[in-house]
């Protein structure tokens, strides 16, 4: 397989089948804060094509506030119950507000509702404001559509290198190392 994107969308079929996983399209994506420590933390990628890996997000959050300083990210996937790690390294783009609406609409009302009453990563004053947050939130919206807020779109991470390691017990992974040259992917084969 010479087309890295192609192997993940396979890889990414494969442990979504039967998945052990509660969240199954968790990926960790890792962005540099203002300090220039990495930063971690799961999303849910939403889709993968040849332009790159699209999750969502609020653009206000540490997470958009990280990318829109430094746009260099990193996302890492580990599915123990197939046995595949990837490493993708890439520069991260907002999605257009089209693919943004398309996104926002597939999300249950529930995780749009929590969307509309919070502003991620803001101090919380109490455990008890979670609930009533949410309460005023569903009450403003009880009747409609809940609208796709301007503070909440996608990221597409364009890939400059993905990495590939199928798991072995024998500790001799294969490890296949993809980067982008010119106009296309070389692939290289890395010792475990």
């Amino acid at each position: 397989m010479d087309n890295p994107i192609i192997q993940f969308e396979r890889w990414w079929q494969a442990a979504l089948a039967d998945s052990p996983l509660q969240q199954k399209s968790a990926v960790c994506v890792s962005t540099i804060d203002e300090n220039g420590f990495p930063s971690g933390r799961f999303v849910d990628l939403k889709a993968v094509s040849s332009t790159g890996f699209v999750f969502c997000s609020y653009f206000d959050s540490a997470k958009g506030r990280q990318i829109s300083r430094q746009p260099k990210t990193a996302m890492t996937i580990w599915w123990d119950h197939v046995g595949y790690q990837i490493r993708v390294v890439g520069v991260t783009h907002v999605i257009s507000d089209v693919e943004a609406d398309c996104f926002w609409q597939s999300r249950s009302r529930s995780a749009q509702l929590t969307t509309t009453a919070f502003s991620q990563s803001e101090p919380l004053n109490s455990e008890h404001e979670l609930s009533t947050r949410l309460e005023a939130s569903s009450a403003h919206y009880a009747d409609r559509p809940v609208p796709r807020p301007k503070n909440w779109g996608g990221y597409r991470i364009k890939p400059i290198s993905i990495e590939f390691l199928t798991f072995r017990e024998s500790r001799l992974h294969l490890r296949e190392l993809f980067e982008i040259k010119g106009d296309g992917w070389v692939k290289q084969l890395l010792q475990p």
